[in-house]
């Protein structure tokens, strides 16, 4: 990697990081720079579901997951870009990656995620979601991770982190992240996280999630996740 580029990375990390009150430990060692090399300044966000494939819906709104998890990720896609990423999506609108929505269309809709992800060869990869429960008691956000994957894990410790701190303010409680066997987790070997915002069966989530106060500030935490696991790359 040329200096000029791990200088630009370094900066980004610790102006960001120090912006936030956070403690920064400067990227050093081989193990840093290779990762860096092999993922440039590319992130890949990823709004879960599609088209057809609305995800989960609101309790009492109806509100569909899908149509939130792309609000989502278009303020995080902002939030990173003025970072200094370059930031590729899975998909820019409400319609799926399935094509026609003939039988298998959700085999053809992650296989196409898995692609973009390998074409863009990313530092890391974020895939944005809502969660829902029988018990309206539950709330918060939930951080996801594969287990075969160390990165991956510390990726989803941190951003799980910000997003306590950030659901602590509304009298949420914290949650733990969770080793989990979904695909987009497993399709590839590069830092994968699925970040679930928020409860749709909980109505106070569901409220603050429709917002786009709450959006924002979604997108700030997990962002801090990014910039606290990328400070934390160590030989």
């Amino acid at each position: 990697m040329k200096k000029a580029m791990i200088a630009a990375i370094m900066a980004v990390v610790i102006g960001f990081v120090g912006a936030l009150g956070l403690c920064v430990r400067v990227l050093t060692g081989a193990q840093a720079v290779a990762m860096f090399a092999d993922g440039g300044m590319r992130i890949v966000l990823d709004a879960g579901h599609g088209g057809i494939d609305v995800g989960v819906t609101g309790k009492t709104t109806k509100v569909k997951e899908s149509e939130l998890n792309l609000a989502i990720v278009m303020q995080l896609k902002e939030k990173l870009t003025d970072m200094g990423f370059t930031v590729t999506l899975t998909r820019k609108t409400d319609a799926g990656l399935y094509g026609a929505a003939t039988k298998g269309f959700k085999k053809r809709d992650m296989q196409r995620r898995k692609e973009i992800i390998e074409e863009t060869n990313p530092l890391l990869v974020i895939s944005v979601h809502q969660n829902f429960y029988p018990s309206s008691a539950y709330r918060g956000a939930q951080v996801f991770y594969s287990k075969n994957n160390a990165n991956s894990e510390r990726l989803a410790l941190a951003t799980q982190t910000q997003l306590n701190d950030l659901y602590a303010e509304t009298g949420a409680k914290h949650r733990q992240a969770l080793e989990a066997e979904y695909y987009i987790l497993q399709c590839s070997t590069y830092p994968t996280v699925i970040v679930e915002c928020g409860f749709l069966s909980n109505a106070k989530d569901e409220e603050l999630l429709q917002t786009l106060g709450w959006q924002r500030r979604l997108s700030e935490g997990i962002a801090a996740g990014i910039m606290t696991y990328l400070s934390n790359v160590t030989a």
